[in-house]
C-alpha cells in the first residue's frame, strides 16, 4: 500500500473515531458525561495521547534517520563506483569491456530504481547476479597483469568491487524493511481513541469539526512521512538520483 493511501486511511479513520464521539454525544446517557466522568475520559486520554507522542515521534526521528543513512549510502556507493572506473582506466584498455558493462549498470539502476523504466521492461530480479557488480569482478579476475603495477591496480580494483557488492547485496536485505504493519495498526488505533474521545467531548458546531479536520490531516501527514521515508527510494519523498546522473556523465571517459 502506498504512503500516500495510507496516509488518506489514517485521515479518514481519525475523522470517523471523531464524528463517531460526536454521534454518541448525543445518545448516551447525560450522566455518562458529568464531570466525574469526564476527568476520568481525559486522564485516559492524556496517557494514550503520551504513549501515541512519544511512539510518533520515535517514528519519525528513525524514518528521518534512516533516510539520511541511505543518502550518504548512496553518494558513498557513487564514489566507490567512480573510483572502481578511474582504477579499471589506470590498468589501460583490457578493461574496456568492464567499465562499459559498469555504465550500463549504472544506467540500469537509474531506470529501475527511479521508475524510469518502460513499462513493457522486465522487472529486474535483485538476486539476478547479472545485474550487479560480479560480472565485473569476474572480468577483473580474468586479467592477466603483465608487471607489478598492474598487479597492484587489479587487486585495488577487486577491493573496489567487492565493496560495491557487499553495499548491493546489504541494500537489497534491507529493502523490503520498513514500518511494520502490526506496529501501524496499533498507532492509529490509539489515534482514533484520542480523537473519538474528542469528539465525545465536544459540541458537534463547525468551529470543532473544522479543527478536528485539521489535526487529522496533520497527523495523517505524519503517518505519511513515516511511512513514505522508510522506503527512501520510492514514493513522494526519496534520495536523490543526481549523483548517479552525475557519475554516468564520467563513467567511461578517458
Amino acid at each position: 500500500m502506498g504512503s500516500i493511501l495510507i496516509g488518506g486511511a489514517v485521515f479518514v479513520c481519525l475523522v470517523g473515531a471523531a464524528l463517531l464521539g460526536m454521534f454518541l454525544r448525543e445518545r448516551i446517557p447525560s450522566h455518562h458525561l458529568d464531570s466525574d466522568s469526564k476527568d476520568v475520559i481525559r486522564l485516559a486520554t492524556a496517557i494514550v495521547g503520551t504513549l501515541s507522542a512519544l511512539a510518533l515521534g520515535l517514528l519519525i526521528a528513525s524514518a528521518k534517520n534512516d533516510y539520511d543513512t541511505t543518502d550518504a549510502e548512496l553518494r558513498s556507493s557513487v564514489a566507490q563506483v567512480l573510483l572502481l572506473d578511474r582504477v579499471m582506466a589506470q590498468y589501460g584498455t583490457e578493461t574496456a569491456m568492464a567499465r562499459a558493462r559498469l555504465r550500463d549498470l549504472i544506467e540500469a539502476r537509474l531506470r529501475h530504481g527511479w521508475g524510469d523504466a518502460n513499462p513493457d521492461e522486465p522487472v529486474v530480479d535483485p538476486y539476478d547476479v547479472s545485474q550487479t557488480i560480479e560480472p565485473i569482478q569476474a572480468e577483473l579476475r580474468a586479467l592477466v597483469p603483465k608487471d607489478d603495477a598492474r598487479r597492484m591496480i587489479q587487486t585495488r580494483a577487486l577491493e573496489v568491487s567487492g565493496n560495491l557488492a557487499e553495499a548491493h547485496w546489504m541494500a537489497v536485505e534491507t529493502d523490503a524493511e520498513g514500518l511494520p504493519t502490526a506496529f501501524l495498526v496499533i498507532l492509529v488505533f490509539w489515534l482514533a481513541w484520542l480523537f473519538g474521545t474528542f469528539g465525545l467531548q465536544a459540541p458537534a458546531n463547525p468551529t470543532v469539526v473544522g479543527v478536528i479536520l485539521v489535526c487529522s490531516l496533520s497527523v495523517a501527514t505524519a503517518v505519511f512521512l513515516v511511512v513514505d521515508m522508510a522506503h527512501p527510494y520510492i514514493g513522494v519523498i526519496h534520495v536523490s538520483d543526481a549523483p548517479l546522473r552525475s557519475a554516468l556523465t564520467h563513467i567511461g571517459n578517458q
